[in-house]
């Protein structure tokens, strides 16, 4: 193995070690030059509980920094773009699509976010991110009523395309 091949030897127990470690524990950017290109898609959430007045509040359009379902989407948009640069062993990819759809019932607004591309590797960071950066700016908006919010419930719930197929969390 040269200095920057990633650690392809199975680690203890028969799991693979994980590919952004070189031999000597040293993380590096994965090369996925022979990667073929494929679609990808990936769908992850962010949950934040909050009370319900403010889950309606947020709904109506009636909190007092404004609307906040609009700047969330636009802001969950705008992160999933910037992932490479946020995420310091993630590659800049092609995104085709970026959906963020926000619903609430009870105490819980719930935020989904799909990211597709064609490219050599997956989309989940970018969903992720979407979820996240999304989630954060509803908390931003609501805190001037609940400042004990909280975001929870971070994760990939589908992905698609890519050597290792599809998966789903259900």
């Amino acid at each position: 193995m040269t200095e920057t091949e990633p650690n392809e030897r199975p680690a203890e127990g028969g799991i693979p070690s994980l590919t952004h470690l070189r031999a000597d524990g040293s993380a590096h950017m994965v090369d996925v030059g022979a990667k073929a290109v494929t679609s990808r898609r990936a769908v992850a959430q962010a949950v934040l509980q909050t009370r319900p007045e403010v889950v309606a509040a947020v709904l109506t359009g009636e909190l007092p920094k404004g609307e906040a379902i609009g700047t969330a989407r636009i802001a969950g948009i705008m992160a999933a773009k910037q992932t490479s640069a946020l995420i310091p062993l993630c590659h800049p990819l092609p995104l085709t699509k970026i959906t963020v759809d926000i619903t609430g019932a009870g105490d819980r607004l719930t935020v989904i976010a799909t990211v597709a591309t064609n490219a050599v590797t997956g989309v989940e960071m970018e969903a992720l991110t979407a979820a996240s950066v999304a989630a954060l700016t509803l908390y931003d908006m609501i805190k001037a009523v609940d400042k004990v919010a909280v975001i929870t419930a971070i994760r990939v719930l589908e992905k698609q395309g890519g050597k290792s197929g599809d998966w789903s969390a259900a």
